[in-house]
C-alpha cells in the first residue's frame, strides 16, 4: 500500500471512496453511542461542501485513513479522523495527527482540538497518547448526561 497524503477538493471523484471509508470506520459506533454518530447524516454532497470550506485529507492508496481539518476561532479542529479497521494500530492516526500539527503551525494556530463520544475510550487513549488533554464534556440536545468529550493539544 502506498502511503501518500493527499488533499481532496470539492469535485474530487475519490470523495465517494472517502465517504465509504468514514462510514466503515465509524460503523463500530452503531449501538454503542447515543445519539447515533453524525456520520449517518454525512452525504457525498455534504462532504463536497466540506471540501470547499475545510481541508479534507486522506492517506493511502487505496484510502486507509482520513481527517477533516477546520479552523474554528483560535484552534484547528480535527474532525472525522478515521482509519480503516484493517489498517488500525499501524501508525496512520499518529501520522495524520502529526500532519494536523504542521497544518496548524502553517495557519499560525497554536491549538489542535478534537471531540470523541464518551463511550469511545480507545479514541480517548489515542488522543491522550498524542498529547491531548480533556477540556470539556458536553451533551447533545435532549440529553442531560455528557455525550461528548472535547480534547485539546497546545502546540509549541
Amino acid at each position: 500500500m502506498e502511503l501518500t497524503l493527499r488533499r481532496h477538493g470539492r469535485q474530487d471523484p475519490d470523495l465517494s471512496e472517502l465517504l465509504a471509508l468514514i462510514r466503515r470506520a465509524f460503523a463500530e459506533q452503531d449501538g454503542r453511542v447515543d445519539p447515533p454518530s453524525s456520520m449517518h447524516r454525512l452525504t457525498l454532497a455534504g462532504l463536497c461542501e466540506t471540501a470547499r470550506t475545510s481541508e479534507v485529507w486522506s492517506l493511502g492508496t487505496p484510502l486507509s485513513a482520513c481527517m477533516i481539518l477546520s479552523p474554528i476561532a483560535e484552534v484547528l479542529y480535527i474532525g472525522k479522523l478515521a482509519v480503516a479497521p484493517e489498517a488500525r494500530r499501524t501508525g496512520l492516526a499518529d501520522r495524520l495527527i502529526a500532519f494536523a500539527e504542521a497544518r496548524a503551525h502553517a495557519r499560525a494556530l497554536a491549538t489542535l482540538e478534537a471531540q470523541s463520544r464518551v463511550q469511545m475510550t480507545e479514541v480517548h487513549d489515542l488522543l491522550k497518547k498524542e498529547g491531548f488533554r480533556e477540556v470539556a464534556r458536553t451533551a447533545h440536545p435532549g440529553f442531560t448526561r455528557p455525550t461528548s468529550i472535547t480534547f485539546r493539544k497546545d502546540l509549541a
